[in-house]
């Protein structure tokens, strides 16, 4: 299954709906004791999921009327998760060529909640804080059921879905603090969605393509059979240490081909429409504004 948090011009709260092609089937009008978003419907569990599942295949068998996509507005993909991870330098050509260290243990780092943005957004940033702003398509996972200590072989069975993310980055100072939460955490850094997909739908998350088109141009292309760190590698590593919540999202590292690398560097500029894209999950596409 497919979820989306949409909102309309006559109601800007985001509601969780099921999208069926380029449609969307909001589950508050057709379940009775809805959930209120994607993370309370993870929280309930998985007879949760089957019984939504349930519902919206018997609204769809119904002739149950959607609402055309292009109508609504994309929230976050994820609007309450208990943490958002970050998976640095996972990609060897992206550590290479931002000359970075292939560290022993995952470079790990959080992403504050002020970041999370929807499909079609528009991120704002100062130019005189930052004028080296980069994209970074990412594979994002969000976790089902409360992982600690999990083997590596069991350890996508604890996946809920998958997204896509675009961890937008200011170069400037990441390289320039110790730190790099703050660097990717202003207000809309982290683009996620248009949908989360069920885990059902992805049969091997090592065997996604990744793409990112900046202004009309490709410039990220590349697998995700290129991690240096698997899916199941990371949830296994994060869950020795601490319990992994149901709903973290964790975004697993970006592939070669970031606009800081390039002769001439590519960065996002004010009104760059920036598109990052997952095989087997969708496009998401963000617009860029500079004050």
């Amino acid at each position: 299954m497919r979820f989306s948090h949409l909102s309309s011009t006559s109601d800007p709260t985001p509601r969780l709906a099921a999208v069926i092609g380029d449609g969307a089937l909001f589950l508050e009008e057709v379940m009775d004791d809805a959930p209120r978003d994607l993370q309370d419907l993870i929280e309930r569990g998985d007879e949760a999921l089957a019984h939504a599942r349930a519902v919206v295949d018997n609204a769809i068998a119904q002739h149950t009327s959607l609402t055309p996509i292009r109508e609504l507005r994309h929230a976050s993909a994820v609007l309450r998760p208990p943490q958002v991870i970050a998976i640095g330098a996972n990609y060897a050509a992206h550590a290479s060529e931002l000359k970075l260290r292939s560290e022993k243990a995952a470079t790990v780092f959080s992403l504050w909640p002020n970041s999370l943005a929807g499909h079609e957004g528009t991120t704002v940033w100062p130019e005189d804080l930052t004028t080296q702003v980069d994209y970074e398509a990412e594979l994002g996972v969000i976790i089902g059921k409360p992982a600690r200590d999990v083997s590596e072989r069991d350890a996508l069975d604890y996946v809920w879905g998958y997204t896509v993310v675009n961890d937008i980055t200011a170069r400037d100072l990441q390289f320039s603090e110790a730190q790099w939460s703050r660097c990717k955490s202003f207000d809309g850094f982290t683009p996620n969605g248009p949908v989360v997909v069920t885990a059902d739908e992805i049969s091997d998350p090592q065997d996604l393509w990744l793409t990112t088109n900046v202004d009309g141009r490709i410039l990220q292309d590349s697998s995700t059979a290129d991690m240096v760190r698997s899916v199941a590698e990371i949830i296994a590593f994060l869950s020795r240490s601490a319990t992994v919540q149901p709903g973290t999202l964790i975004s697993t590292g970006s592939p070669g081909g970031a606009g800081y690398s390039r002769t001439p560097p590519v960065f996002l500029r004010d009104h760059s429409t920036v598109t990052v894209s997952v095989g087997g999950i969708g496009y998401l596409t963000t617009y860029c504004r500079v004050t």
